[in-house]
């Protein structure tokens, strides 16, 4: 086609299988197994062949994705749909740090696929893209990239799902500000707080007594005085001479650090032989989501983040 650019030819090529294959998806059932992605091999094989169902409320990962039902079994061989809740929840918070635009379309790709005769899995380079937007964040908590979503398992080309956005150097682009530590995101919001707590093991009250530079990290040093609110795997006798870390967070903003005079509840994990600091929010009695939060620190359900964020 004379002026017209081959990769706009090559998208629209693209788009127009993926719409066909839309259009052939109203079976209830089909057959899995039958087709293999060239970059991809689940390497599970199913009792019962995949279903379409309906994508439940509470699967706040993926509800209002853009579309109603999923497939189950999942492409990450997740079978039952409790399951998918289990690991899908514990990816929420990271969608929430706004780390790459297109994390949630990564992700629910994967945990609720949309229903297809064929599966079809994200590209590679949508993988590449979403991990090295999102692994600082993660591993600010002491989270790896998980070998589940290793990113040379996913298709280089053919048919595969790309970004929701028109041009991709905009999902990467800098805003020019120096984004704030995420341990250090004061959102004064119970959910918010709440998953700060899902990705620690122990939570405090206390002041800090100094906080410095070392080497990329800064490392905080509490007060003597400390109330444990949950203890998890910390015992009392570390509890006296806690110290922790802001992993990599020697330049960037965190407001709390600047103010060692109030006192605020402070989550933390331990991660190889350092604790690291996962959530500090200013104690604010006087903030009806903050108290909401601190009630519900000792009851709360969070969701398996050991294997994930």
């Amino acid at each position: 086609m004379k002026g017209f650019p081959r990769s706009c030819f090559l998208q629209l090529t693209q788009m127009a299988l993926i719409l066909k294959l839309v259009y052939m998806s109203r079976a209830s059932e089909y057959d899995y197994l039958s087709w293999k992605s060239d970059g991809y091999h689940a390497g599970s094989i199913y009792v019962k062949p995949p279903r379409c169902v309906d994508i439940p409320d509470d699967l706040r990962l993926c509800h209002g994705v853009g579309y109603k039902e999923m497939l189950l079994p999942n492409l990450l061989e997740h079978e039952t749909m409790a399951e998918v809740r289990q690991q899908a929840g514990s990816w929420v918070p990271l969608v929430h740090k706004n780390c790459h635009p297109n994390t949630q379309l990564f992700l629910c790709s994967l945990f609720a696929p949309v229903c297809l005769e064929q599966p079809i899995y994200p590209c590679r380079w949508l993988c590449e893209a979403v991990r090295d937007g999102c692994t600082p964040i993660m591993e600010a908590f002491g989270f790896p990239w998980p070998d589940m979503l290793t990113c040379d398992k996913f298709p280089e080309g053919d048919v595969c799902i790309s970004r929701t956005s028109s041009n991709a150097s905009e999902a990467t682009k800098p805003t020019g500000v120096s984004p704030i530590c995420p341990p250090c995101d004061n959102e004064m919001k119970t959910d918010a707080i709440l998953e700060h707590l899902c990705a620690s093991e122990f939570a405090i009250k206390t002041k800090i007594k100094e906080v410095k530079k070392e080497n990329l990290d800064r490392k905080v040093v509490l007060q003597k005085k400390k109330k444990a609110l949950k203890l998890g795997n910390l015992k009392k006798k570390d509890l006296k001479s806690l110290v922790l870390y802001l992993k990599n967070g020697a330049d960037c903003p965190c407001q709390q650090l600047d103010h060692l005079g109030n006192t605020y509840l402070i989550m933390g994990r331990k991660v190889d032989k350092q604790y690291l600091l996962t959530g500090i929010h200013k104690w604010d009695k006087s903030s009806k989501e903050f108290r909401k939060a601190v009630k519900k620190l000792r009851s709360h359900k969070c969701p398996a983040f050991e294997t994930v964020f």
